[in-house]
Formats: C-alpha cells, sequence, structure tokens
C-alpha cells in the first residue's frame, strides 16, 4: 500500500509565498512597462543592433516594431503571454517574462518584417541581449528598486512607510 503525500501547513504556505511572490514580480514587470515604453524599446534595439544580432534598413522601424510588441505585452493576458513564451520558455533558468516576450515576438515575428534583413545568433544570445537593457529598465522584483537619492530603505514589519537608513556619522568606543 503506498503512502499518500501530504505536504505540511508549513510547507503548504511557504509555497504559497514564494508563487505569489513571483506573481507579483510578474505584474511589476507588466505595469512597469507603460512607464518606459520608449527609452526601453530604443535601448532594445539599439542593443540588437550593437551585438549585430540583428541586420535592418531601418533602426526606427525596428525601435518601432519593438515599442508595438511592448504595447501588445503591457495589455496582454496571461494565457496570451504563457502561450507566446510556450517555445522558448525554458531558454534560461527563472527567465524575465518581459525579456521572454520580445525574445519570442524577434524570433517569431521580426524576422518577417520587411526592413528586417536577418536575425543572427542563438536564442539564448538574443535573450541575453534583450535581457540587459530590460533588467535596466524593468527591475524583476521591489528589491531591486533603488529608493530616492539612493540610500537604502529600511521597513519595520507592519510599518506602512519605508524609513531612510544610512551609516552612523560617528562611532562609540566602548573600553
Amino acid at each position: 500500500m503506498s503512502k499518500v503525500f501530504r505536504p505540511s501547513t508549513r510547507e503548504s504556505s511557504i509555497l504559497s509565498k514564494i508563487e505569489s511572490s513571483k506573481e507579483h514580480a510578474r505584474r511589476l514587470a507588466l505595469q512597469g512597462i507603460k512607464d518606459c515604453l520608449e527609452p526601453l524599446s530604443n535601448a532594445i534595439a539599439m542593443k540588437l543592433v550593437e551585438e549585430k544580432l540583428v541586420e535592418t534598413k531601418s533602426k526606427n522601424s525596428l525601435e518601432e516594431q519593438i515599442s508595438l510588441c511592448l504595447e501588445k505585452l503591457s495589455r496582454a493576458e496571461d494565457f496570451d503571454i504563457d502561450f507566446a513564451t510556450a517555445p522558448i520558455r525554458n531558454i534560461v533558468p527563472n527567465p524575465h517574462v518581459v525579456s521572454l516576450y520580445v525574445t519570442a515576438f524577434v524570433l517569431e515575428n521580426l524576422i518577417n518584417h520587411k526592413d528586417v534583413v536577418d536575425i543572427y545568433g542563438s536564442d539564448e544570445e538574443i535573450y541575453l541581449c534583450i535581457n540587459l537593457p530590460v533588467k535596466k529598465y524593468l527591475p524583476r522584483n521591489a528589491s531591486d528598486i533603488q529608493s530616492p537619492l539612493g540610500q537604502r530603505s529600511f521597513r519595520r514589519p507592519g510599518a506602512l512607510h519605508s524609513v531612510p537608513f544610512s551609516e552612523p556619522s560617528h562611532s562609540f568606543r566602548f573600553g
């Protein structure tokens, strides 16, 4: 007779927190696209051209196509995102959802665009190239976002606001 596995309450709560934090990070990234649409699309297009992964007749057209892709992603539902990224979902461990979606767009749709001459490099190289500007403009989680003035912030459990944390300006001598 086989034993039935039943996770403990503690294990279930930890797994639930991990899943909810992943979903929260995903929502933050998708919401953040609207705030930096133009600079992000410009940075991705420039990086792809600089790294010679995409050969194009018009850099502006490439930037426009990536901008449309990001705009579509910001309005897309979870099913549509998962469907578009399914072929390359396992390209890297723990991928950024925005980088994955744009990579899928480049590999499947952009290659057929009239201004794109050719796309070079492996799927992973294209993902890593796209991921650099995405990480710059869209941090993976809330802890990657720097507080104003470059200060680290400290948040007490249950507190409503972050309190700036700075190094002590004086030292104490014991002895």
